[in-house]
């Protein structure tokens, strides 16, 4: 058997796959495995698997950087590998961690079960010390099982047919996430939560133990900014967890406090360190970890971040690239894709059917860039259904809590799983449910049951419409004050009812959060979009006029511009599935922005054939 190369933490081309919780001592098995795939997911014993490929994990068989590249429509694969077992000291354990397998994973070590775990966008793990073998290398085996006509089942944009059509994509089968080993204390820190508290300066700190309970155990705490050290404490335990609101020293200077706060403009992260020790100070576990001082708030119809109301600019991010599916090629492509948003002028992205990776989060929270996370869709309607939303939409909540990039959570996208929401009453309860259920996970954010249209129960008034016609959008969503509710009532973008029967406004803010998509294609064949543009000058003076048209409605408080990159055949990205610009970034990013420097003013002219901020001739005429 073939063993990979095992690769550390400093050697990962991936980072620390947890961000939010590091240890030191963690090895990564992703490389090259052996590998089969079961068509019809009829094998259930290793021994009967025919070993007949090898894979580069984390990249899923579709992909083209798994070396399998089969994108046919198949119900199961197996994985195996051998790894020598890290050295333990006295007292410790072995953990080992899948970040993310796409459907139902089996997982045996020396041919015994570690563990077995549904849902293909959480993560999961398995204390496989006792499973160990005492002489020779350690053999692992995974069996993925991924039915891909099961609709029932949170799937995101995976089609269900052999073919990608419309706006799904080829599946992603397996392992997707990095694979790797962690030693630790069998009395350890299991996870942390932050939650920052700005109007008392506070930062919470609830922190679960695993391990066999004991008497007069402490959690010593260090937060510092930079090399001020802003807290440090030692909290006793109660039974398995702590939870305690650790006190930020607080001058009353708006410098100060404006100098730590996290925003996309300033992203100050506060470096934390949590030891578990004895009463006699020995140190049991020892983690790293961050968090930031950063508020979010809707006040009446404008979404607030730090006191003050802050215009969202969104872009859609649907997370896949050419050769890696949704798995990225490296750490650096999920860092370079934050570092495009931003110079794209976004403030933010709206992650658009994918739970992301965590390192791509830890990036967002490092360079300022603010993330709606929503959960992947199920396609039909049943108990199961409701089942496996609220049992991985959870997992998943829990997992992303503490990201400070995290602003806004989505559970259900355009009534996909739930297409009779008018007609059917359980399905407007799941989307309630599903609202209340998020809400109760994590206050501190807004929450929209249901993005796009047919709203009964949001923080948030989120409207779909790809109208290309910018004049039709300025139009339809001039309305203010008592004209907005009876828009709200009238409009049918996408063929549906914006707010469902019986649901009334409330004075929340409306954004626009899917619009645009303008597809053009270095090839026009077998690419799709919403509208098209023939070539880059005409694509980019569409852009700058749609978003100027969007930017100029006092209604919205925010959009969400459809879309970041293409995807496969859906060519309506500002950027190539390569992420090279369709157009320059300045000039995106002056589209985008609205805000023009004297610089910036000369590219809004050449794009626009006028200054924006100069009213046509027209237009002075119609206002006097």
């Amino acid at each position: 058997m073939k063993r990979a190369r095992k690769n550390s933490q400093t050697s990962s081309p991936r980072g620390y796959p947890r961000p939010q919780l590091e240890r030191s001592n963690w090895t990564s098995l992703n490389g090259e495995w052996e590998f089969a795939i079961d068509e019809q997911d009829r094998i259930t014993r290793s021994e009967d698997v025919k070993w007949d490929a090898t894979i580069n994990v984390p990249f899923s068989p579709e992909t083209p950087l798994s070396g399998v590249g089969n994108t046919g429509l198949f119900k199961g694969c197996w994985y195996r590998r051998s790894f020598d077992a890290p050295p333990l000291p006295a007292g410790h354990r072995l953990l080992l961690h899948f970040g993310a397998v796409d459907y139902e994973a089996t997982v045996w070590l020396n041919g015994r079960i570690a563990v077995r775990h549904e849902g293909g966008y959480t993560p999961f793990f398995a204390d496989v010390t006792d499973l160990l073998s005492a002489d020779g290398p350690q053999i692992l085996v995974v069996r993925a099982q991924d039915d891909p006509t099961d609709l029932s089942k949170p799937r995101g944009k995976q089609d269900w047919q052999e073919q990608p059509h419309s706006i799904w994509y080829y599946r992603t089968t397996g392992i997707w996430q990095t694979v790797w080993l962690e030693v630790v204390p069998a009395m350890r820190i299991a996870s942390v939560r932050w939650t920052p508290n700005p109007e008392r300066w506070e930062i919470g700190l609830e922190a679960q133990l695993a391990g066999e309970e004991r008497e007069g155990l402490q959690v010593r705490v260090r937060l510092a900014s930079g090399n001020r050290v802003l807290a440090e404490d030692a909290y006793s335990v109660s039974g398995s967890q702590i939870a305690r609101s650790i006190g930020i020293p607080d001058p009353g200077i708006d410098d100060y406090r404006n100098e730590l706060r996290w925003s996309p403009e300033s992203p100050r992260l506060i470096d934390a360190r949590i030891d578990l020790c004895e009463a006699n100070g020995t140190v049991l576990d020892s983690v790293t970890s961050y968090t930031a001082m950063r508020s979010i708030s809707l006040l009446g119809d404008r979404f607030v971040l730090n006191g003050k109301p802050y215009p969202l600019r969104l872009v859609l991010d649907q997370g896949y690239w050419q050769e890696g599916g949704l798995t990225a090629p490296d750490d650096d492509a999920l860092r370079r894709d934050v570092e495009l948003v931003k110079a794209m002028g976004f403030n933010g992205v709206r992650k658009h059917q994918k739970i992301e990776d965590p390192r791509f989060l830890y990036w967002a929270d490092r360079m300022g860039l603010l993330v709606w996370e929503e959960m992947p869709s199920c396609y039909t309607f049943s108990q199961r259904t409701v089942e496996r939303l609220t049992r991985q939409w959870t997992d998943a909540i829990l997992r992303d809590i503490s990201h400070p990039c995290i602003i806004t959570w989505v559970p259900i996208n355009e009534s996909w799983g739930v297409p009779d929401l008018p007609d059917s009453p359980a399905q407007r309860h799941l989307i309630q449910a599903m609202y209340h259920l998020t809400k109760t996970l994590d206050p501190t954010r807004a929450a929209i049951g249901n993005d796009g249209w047919e709203a009964a129960a949001t923080d948030i008034i989120a409207i779909h419409d790809y109208d290309a016609d910018p004049k039709k959008i300025a139009a339809r969503y001039a309305n203010e004050g008592d004209g907005i509710a009876a828009m709200l009532r009238s409009e049918r973008p996408g063929h549906r009812v914006l707010m469902l029967p019986g649901f009334a406004y409330q004075d929340q803010p409306i954004m626009l959060t899917e619009f645009g998509g303008i597809a053009f294609a270095r090839d026009k064949s077998h690419t799709w979009g919403y509208s098209r543009a023939d070539d880059a000058r005409t694509f980019a003076r569409r852009y700058f006029a749609l978003l100027e048209a969007v930017r100029s409605l006092p209604l919205f408080a925010g959009f969400c511009y459809t879309q970041f990159a293409d995807t496969y055949q859906e060519a309506n990205g500002l950027l190539y599935m390569d992420r090279t610009p369709k157009f320059p970034l300045e000039q995106i990013a002056v589209a985008t922005r609205g805000a023009y420097s004297p610089e910036e003013q000369q590219i809004a002219v050449a794009l626009n054939g006028h200054d924006p901020r100069t009213p046509r001739p027209k237009d002075r005429a119609r206002k006097e």
